[in-house]
């Protein structure tokens, strides 16, 4: 009782030390100061091609049997797969686990592929990865890691069975996301600026998880320096690729996982493999090696600058955006069904960086 009356009397004798607020009263903010993009010829240090593994009706998971073997498949992911990579990989791990098997092989090293061992090795399972490319060579290298499950599928193609598995693979990705050492593996929260002269509405994916994306408010003119009438904020997540997928790869092979360099040119190879249970996580290739004709190739080409550590937000513009990252200022984009060239196009190189000198020259 002594010890209960002396800590109420202090925290009252606190309490009137405190300076008293009167009416109203509500400390202004500090404004937000916004670090210009320096975007000039002479800051660029590369630039990089992918091709993204999409799907018009969205990604696939599920199983099947290819004569003694239980393939598992886990592609399609389109522009979302190192934000669906957990997600997806949980879906699939789960239809492998069903199966009572403790060896699994994994085809792909990307991030869906690393997603998929490390989990099947948090149950216990013993973990072979086979894969043509490992990381720093993957198509998740070339990703820009904007956490946001957009571009994954056409709206046309949404059925109330592709909400419901978008919307559950979104939230459960986004857990494991938060629940991992986030400088470790390059990750962190990031305001988002989503800019327009024309009134924007919502992207369909993000009303499927609309939550998911905190501080969501539309600014007017004279609330954002941005040289556009319109502009929405909100906060995700932002991977840095080449720290998690390097991390990633560690974790697996500190757990006992092993990693071949291997290509397979067909599914008759899937036989020579002495893992009962494979599980499919090539991405594009799958189109090859299990016959998927839906699956198409949508490239994206990227321009990076010298890092600025000092740009703390990303831009998401009509064609253009931009994601600050550590290995550099990332300037997007392209997103072009059906093509497959690999090589650099100097005309989109340079709508995206005219596009982005005139968007941050513009700023007040």
């Amino acid at each position: 009782m002594l010890k209960a009356t002396g800590l109420a009397a202090l925290g009252a004798g606190l309490s009137a030390c405190a300076p008293r607020q009167t009416g109203s009263l509500v400390w202004p903010a500090a404004p937000r100061r916004f670090a210009r993009v320096h975007v000039s010829e002479d800051r660029i240090i590369r630039t990089v091609v992918g091709l993204r593994p999409y799907r018009p009706s969205g990604f696939v998971v599920c199983a099947e049997k290819l004569g003694d073997k239980t393939v598992v498949h886990n592609y399609g992911h389109g522009g979302g797969g190192i934000t669906l990579s957990w997600g997806t990989s949980e879906l699939a791990v789960d239809e492998a686990w069903a199966t009572g098997e403790k060896r699994f092989a994994v085809l792909g090293c990307g991030a869906v592929g690393l997603a998929s061992a490390r989990l099947l090795q948090q149950r216990g399972a013993d973990v072979t990865i086979y894969a043509k490319d490992l990381p720093p060579q993957t198509t998740s290298n070339i990703a820009g890691g904007q956490w946001s499950p957009t571009s994954v599928m056409d709206q046309d193609r949404r059925t109330p069975d592709s909400d419901a598995r978008l919307a559950r693979a979104a939230r459960l990705s986004h857990r494991r996301y938060q629940q991992l050492p986030a400088a470790e593996f390059g990750i962190r929260w990031i305001e988002n600026y989503v800019l327009s002269d024309r009134p924007l509405q919502p992207w369909w994916e993000q009303e499927l998880t609309r939550d998911l994306y905190p501080e969501w408010r539309d600014l007017r003119p004279g609330e954002h320096p941005f040289p556009t009438s319109h502009a929405r904020h909100f906060t995700t997540l932002l991977v840095e690729p080449h720290v998690y997928l390097t991390a990633m790869l560690r974790d697996v092979r500190l757990a006992g996982g092993r990693v071949v360099v291997r290509e397979l040119a067909g599914r008759e190879q899937l036989a020579d493999l002495p893992e009962p249970v494979v599980m499919n996580c090539t991405g594009l290739g799958a189109k090859a090696l299990f016959g998927d004709e839906e699956l198409e190739p949508v490239r994206g080409q990227l321009t990076f600058l010298l890092p600025q550590p000092e740009v703390d937000y990303i831009v998401i513009a009509d064609g253009l955006y931009m994601f600050p990252r550590r290995d550099g200022i990332l300037l997007g984009g392209t997103f072009e069904h059906g093509n497959w060239s690999l090589d650099v196009d100097e005309a989109t190189r340079r709508r995206i960086v005219d596009g982005h000198r005139a968007l941050f020259d513009g700023m007040r």
